[in-house]
């Protein structure tokens, strides 16, 4: 078990097994239908909230953590995390907001309410305005505005103010507090992003 752990690719091939092998035992106990179309729906969900674990983590990381404790890390050690640890986390940060916005928007075709969420809950006129659909589309256009900070606002501010793309030493400090910036604007969305995407479940039965 320790040599597993010991990786992380095998701590992840370990968690998939495990992860499946509970799928087949409670399904088989339930004796519910694996791979129909509400599985399908299901496994979108999962895989939504996986990713946006990991996006948010990662986000909340930074601004909780990485950004505050940086003044108080001595100047010959901040070279480390410029150069080894903020770039992979930058990249798991990306990707996993790529991966929550794409399984977010492939959830809501397979559920029908894309169109609906998307006008917030306007789609068939003003009238027929669902709190269900409205909510879950002002979550969806958080996500979505955080989703465009993540990759067009705050991941090429990095590369400059990692070093990445050479850039005057001005230009470097300009870049690393707009992506400190938007960071934190994507920080102030997240809370009410995740109250409206988990409000629309829990309070108005959208699933």
């Amino acid at each position: 078990m320790a040599k597993i752990l010991q990786s992380l690719q095998g701590t992840v091939v370990a968690a998939i097994f495990v992860t499946a092998l509970m799928v087949f035992l409670v399904g088989s106990v339930d004796q519910y239908a694996l791979y129909d179309d509400s599985w399908f729906k299901f496994l979108f969900r999962w895989l939504h909230v996986l990713s946006g674990v990991m996006w948010i983590g990662l986000l909340w990381y930074f601004n909780f953590v990485q950004i505050p404790t940086m003044p108080s890390i001595p100047d010959d050690q901040k070279p480390a995390i410029g150069k080894h640890i903020a770039p992979v986390a930058l990249f798991w940060f990306r990707w996993g907001a790529m991966a929550t916005l794409a399984t977010g928007l492939i959830l809501a075709s397979l559920n029908g309410y894309l169109l609906d969420a998307i006008s917030l809950g306007f789609f068939g006129g003003l009238e027929e305005g669902d709190a269900g659909h409205t909510a879950i589309g002002v979550g969806m256009w958080f996500g979505i505005i955080m989703w465009f900070n993540v990759w067009f606002i705050i991941w090429p501010n990095q590369k400059k103010a990692l070093g990445m793309v050479k850039v005057s030493a001005t230009e470097k400090a300009a870049a690393a507090r707009t992506a400190m910036l938007f960071s934190r604007t994507n920080t102030l969305l997240s809370i009410p992003m995740l109250y409206a995407m988990v409000s629309a479940q829990g309070l108005y039965g959208i699933s």
